[in-house]
């Protein structure tokens, strides 16, 4: 054997005057081969530091114990949390994660997606970009044989596996919550007209409003393209309303960071003048002097477990399961 290259079953084999196929057969403790022959196998192959070809084991098996996940971004503690548990139940199966973030481009993501088709990543768990319209990558993995389960921010389509938060529930608590302290003047900062996201955080809102009968005024929603920019523009819109509102709900703590930064900045008095919830409780509001009145909680640890939990459950199936649904309920917590 040539120094620095690696060894193989077949120079095991020679070593011990036995046949290539034992020599597999008894590194893989094939009960066929007697305990003996099986000790002096593995003697051997651990003297020449031999490896097994997991390229050979992959093509065998047709896998390659390797999932992708691709997020908008991997700095989100939104998305940390999922992460972790994800690499939980991944690592629990011996299987590699590897990550892939949009950050919010469609074009990117698509690439991302391409990327892991390539590699013939096992499968994918996905969270869809603020940014995606439409989802050619869905017939691309489907043709690939990947299966696909989305997440958190998923494509408003009937046929696909998915994991997300009923986000009504904590929208209704928030906007009680603001009603039972007095507040008649209730905004909302949404996100992206077009994400089913904020389709459904406005249908909510309007919801809770008519459950306290208080009118809803259309100059009370506004939408941000999610940017800082975009939201300080949302907020001081409100602002120069003659009927300013008291209370706003913002389409995540994000959003609410950046409202609440433009609002001191004017020298209005958070908590006193204006007060704010926002979604997804962001873990360091306990560490801040003025957090918002409260959070709507999401779940990300759990959503992101369970998305994992059913991609493995796909990757065993011998069918094609039916379009599977998983949906956590959102509710309204203390910050942080």
């Amino acid at each position: 054997m040539k120094e620095g290259k690696p060894a193989t079953i077949k120079e095991i084999a020679k070593r011990l005057k036995i046949s290539p196929s034992t020599v597999s057969r008894a590194l893989n403790d094939h009960p066929s081969i007697g305990l003996v022959t099986t000790m002096r196998v593995k003697k051997v192959a651990a003297e020449l530091n031999y490896e097994p070809n997991q390229t050979a084991i992959f093509f065998k098996q047709r896998k390659t114990f390797t999932i992708g996940v691709v997020l908008p971004s991997l700095s989100e503690p939104f998305f940390s949390a999922a992460i972790s548990e994800i690499e939980n139940v991944a690592s629990a199966r011996n299987y590699t994660v590897i990550m892939g973030q949009s950050l919010d481009d469609a074009d990117r993501e698509m690439r991302i997606l391409q990327t892991l088709k390539t590699h013939r990543v096992d499968g994918v768990l996905m969270s869809i970009s603020k940014n995606t319209q439409s989802y050619p990558f869905i017939e691309l993995m489907e043709s690939a044989g990947i299966p696909v389960v989305f997440f958190d921010c998923v494509p408003d389509l009937e046929h696909i596996h998915k994991v997300y938060c009923d986000l009504e529930t904590g929208m209704l608590e928030a906007i009680d919550r603001f009603a039972s302290c007095g507040h008649r003047a209730i905004s909302l900062i949404n996100g992206p007209a077009f994400l089913p996201a904020s389709m459904e955080r406005e249908k909510a809102y309007k919801k809770g409003l008519a459950e306290h009968d208080i009118s809803f005024k259309e100059e009370y929603v506004v939408n941000t393209d999610l940017t800082t920019e975009g939201n300080e523009a949302a907020v001081l819109q409100l602002l120069a309303l003659p009927d300013r509102p008291s209370a706003v709900i913002s389409f995540n703590d994000y959003v609410a960071l950046d409202v609440m930064k433009a609002v001191r900045k004017r020298g209005i008095a958070l908590n006193q003048d204006i007060h704010f919830i926002s979604y997804a409780n962001y873990p360091l509001w306990k560490y801040m002097e003025n957090p918002p009145l409260a959070s709507i909680e999401q779940f990300p640890g759990d959503q992101g477990r369970k998305a994992a939990e059913l991609l493995f459950k796909l990757m065993d199936s011998a069918e094609r399961p039916e379009p599977t649904r998983i949906i956590f309920h959102s509710r309204l917590v203390n910050p942080g």
